[in-house]
């Protein structure tokens, strides 16, 4: 019997979790944060994949003590961290090139916007993981000081930080390139 209502309870917790809204809500995020931290889009796809099937997992051990996205963009930066030490993955990505994706508008303004957003995310990519994670929390994701620290297990004082470094280097590279 009581294996039965402990059976029950994950049954309900489940059933609270409308899979297919988390997916809609938070799927484009999750990918970009997956794509921010591994630089590969097949993997990100993967990852994202990976981040929803462990969510509905998983979801009776989440507490809401942050939000279900800032959750989510936990379980996502796990795997991808995970996926990094992979020994295989390393091999690969010194090899892989990154191709910028997407088509330019017509119109020269909005193909000159998309190409300064390209460059302003060529930048970004280039970043040190720690640095380059920060600022797509911040500048992706919208996160709040504390939810960011939270999630990277650090300190308010180290995402300050981390931030502040981060902005210099895209400020002190988008002024070398148009130098």
């Amino acid at each position: 019997m009581n294996m039965d209502l402990r059976y029950m309870a994950h049954i309900e917790s489940i059933d609270k979790l409308d899979l297919g809204r988390l997916m809609d809500e938070y799927g484009d995020e999750v990918w970009r944060y997956a794509y921010a931290m591994t630089r590969n889009r097949e993997l990100a796809c993967d990852i994202s994949q990976e981040v929803f099937i462990r969510a509905y997992q998983k979801f009776h051990s989440f507490r809401g003590q942050s939000s279900i996205k800032t959750w989510l963009l936990s379980i996502t930066r796990n795997l991808a961290i995970n996926e990094r030490k992979s020994a295989y993955l390393r091999r690969i990505l010194l090899f892989e090139r990154v191709h910028p994706g997407g088509e330019g508008a017509s119109a020269e303004s909005a193909y000159l916007d998309k190409q300064g957003e390209r460059d302003l995310w060529t930048i970004i990519m280039g970043l040190s993981v720690k640095l380059r994670e920060a600022l797509v929390l911040d500048l992706e994701h919208g996160l709040p000081m504390a939810e960011m620290a939270k999630l990277l297990d650090v300190s308010e004082g180290t995402v300050k930080s981390r931030l502040s470094r981060a902005r210099k280097a895209v400020e002190k590279a988008l002024k070398e390139g148009t130098a």
